[in-house]
């Protein structure tokens, strides 16, 4: 039987399927987009006392941060009393029954946070919490 010779171009050797790269590299993005986009509260890191009666609030909630060093964090950018205020009189306008959450450093001033709960109330806020993690 005689042998037969399979002709191959140079062509036909050279393409490179890169479909499966594509499908895992969007695969990759949409892990790394969502893992990323929930990491933050308020924009800025605070560590939370500690509190044996914590638990999770899953109501709609605006989060503000009272950092160490006495500044006041919303929507990730930092903001005055007043525009705090303002901020939260336009969130309860459009979100009636909205809820208030103090994410507040443990070493924050009691002053600022009093401050920051007093401008929730001036808001009209109804219920506003102080975040802890639990023991």
């Amino acid at each position: 039987m005689p042998r037969r010779k399979i002709a191959s171009s140079p062509e036909d050797s050279s393409e490179i399927n890169v479909s499966p790269l594509l499908d895992m590299v969007f695969i990759l993005l949409i892990f790394f987009v969502v893992t990323t986009t929930f990491t933050r509260e308020t924009g800025v890191e605070v560590n939370k006392p500690k509190a044996s009666s914590a638990m999770q609030i899953k109501d709609k909630t605006i989060k503000m941060a009272v950092t160490r060093e006495g500044t006041i964090h919303i929507h990730e950018k930092q903001v005055t009393l007043q525009e705090l205020e303002k901020i939260l009189e336009r969130e309860r306008a459009r979100t009636p029954g909205v809820r208030g959450i103090i994410i507040a450093d443990e070493k924050s001033e009691t002053g600022m946070v009093m401050r920051v709960l007093d401008k929730c109330n001036n808001a009209g806020l109804k219920k506003t919490s102080v975040a802890a993690l639990n023991e």
